[in-house]
């Protein structure tokens, strides 16, 4: 039963004061309230009411008990049946856990949405307490000045790393770059095991070699392993092809190697094979065009069928054009070019350089077709002074075995073969 304070005095000379704030049973204060004007009793003592608060007991009891029993019923459902009324089940509550769950150490890797871009980086949803924060020098392998040049925009959704935490306010510093460093040494070792040939940018140099950027690491690309003998502040800018050497993440070792690429380069360029290049110089004697990486010699003699005085009046340094390999030293590296062998007349290199090539590929053919035949004349000449041989000349020029038509016996009669200077 609840105990009501409040304050009263009575003014009757025959009665004794109450003191104040003197404690009332709630039966005690509902007599003194029955009545509008309670202090009027004939023959009885004045009394005044400070204040007084009415409480239904009853109403309070009967609230009191319908929680108790509300409370023992939820109590006894947790015990018997806790999933009862539940609309997951506790597999899905566990991987929704996983879900919006992640470590925030230094190295861990969380899940993000980026949600706002500005110059200086790019705010990242990560559902953690505060907004996570790519910087704009994480944001890429590549130096870029705006997250945009790197493909970040709003709602893309990506894997980030966690490299730091922000003082001010405590939200974690992500990285796009740390996951693209990892990537880009995988991919080398995976180039290297495959011994593939890859375009490197020179970036810079020292005494002993230059600096190259391949798959966005700088490699390095020793003298010794460059082709040609250039300085290093020729070949800024300048994309070389290069295999690798040695690709050792943990020393952060990237080495490459010119020559290596330029050997497979070389073993493939055919007598005959009409490649494109730019010219690099000009010379007295002739002009020098990179094709592929290789520099190859365009003889002055070798321009046109028609005298040429000056090549600068036929070829500038940058100019683009097909050549045809006349011949290949892999031993000393020179590569041997010629464009006369493409012109479909006399002088079409100075009056009409575009029609030599437009042409280029098929007159190409053609004289392929006459180093053929050329060779096959020359195995016919030496079948002529070796019968003994016991090889026979096909009709297109290829030697082979005797077949069996020939007479046992009879030697092979090579007079009405033509010498291959009548050819």
């Amino acid at each position: 039963m609840a105990i009501v304070s409040t304050r009263v005095s009575l003014s009757s000379s025959s009665s004794p004061r109450l003191r104040r704030s003197s404690f009332i049973s709630p039966s005690s204060l509902t007599k003194l309230i029955s009545t509008r004007n309670p202090c009027k009793r004939a023959g009885g003592p004045r009394v005044r009411v400070i204040s007084a608060v009415a409480i239904s007991t009853n109403a309070q009891t009967r609230e009191r008990q319908k929680l108790k029993d509300m409370f023992e019923e939820a109590f006894e459902r947790c015990w018997t049946s806790p999933m009862e009324g539940v609309t997951f089940t506790p597999e899905e509550f566990h991987a929704a856990l996983d879900k919006y769950d992640f470590e925030s150490e230094i190295g861990s890797k969380v899940k993000g949405s980026v949600f706002r871009t500005d110059a200086n980086g790019a705010l990242i949803d990560i559902t953690a307490k505060s907004t996570a924060y790519l910087p704009v020098q994480e944001a890429c392998i590549y130096k870029v000045k705006h997250v945009a040049e790197a493909g970040i925009f709003p709602g893309m959704q990506e894997e980030f790393v966690i490299i730091g935490e922000r003082e001010d306010d405590d939200s974690l510093i992500l990285s796009l770059r740390s996951i693209q460093f990892d990537l880009a040494w995988e991919r080398c070792r995976q180039l290297q095991a495959e011994d593939v040939v890859v375009k490197g940018k020179i970036i810079g140099g020292n005494k002993g070699g230059v600096v190259a950027v391949v798959e966005g690491l700088r490699g390095f690309v020793p003298f010794s392993q460059i082709s040609t003998k250039t300085a290093a502040e020729d070949l800024i800018d300048k994309e070389l092809p290069l295999k690798f050497v040695e690709v050792d993440e943990e020393q952060s070792r990237l080495v490459l190697s010119n020559r290596k690429a330029m050997a497979d380069s070389q073993a493939q360029l055919g007598i005959g094979s009409v490649v494109t290049g730019s010219v690099q110089s000009l010379k007295p004697y002739g002009a020098f065009i990179d094709i592929g990486g290789i520099n190859g010699l365009l003889h002055v003699s070798q321009i046109s069928h028609d005298r040429v005085s000056d090549i600068a009046t036929v070829l500038q340094p940058g100019d683009t054009l097909k050549v045809m390999i006349l011949s290949h030293d892999r031993e000393r590296g020179r590569v041997s070019l010629s464009t006369k062998k493409l012109e479909p007349t006399p002088g079409d290199m100075i009056r009409n350089p575009k029609l030599v090539f437009e042409k280029a590929d098929e007159m190409a053919q053609t004289f392929r077709q006459r180093i053929a035949q050329a060779e096959a004349m020359a195995r016919a000449d030496m079948l002529r002074f070796q019968p003994q041989s016991g090889l026979t000349l096909s009709p297109e020029g290829i030697l082979g075995p005797l077949g069996s038509g020939v007479p046992v016996g009879e030697g092979l009669d090579l007079n009405d073969v033509p010498p291959a200077e009548e050819l």
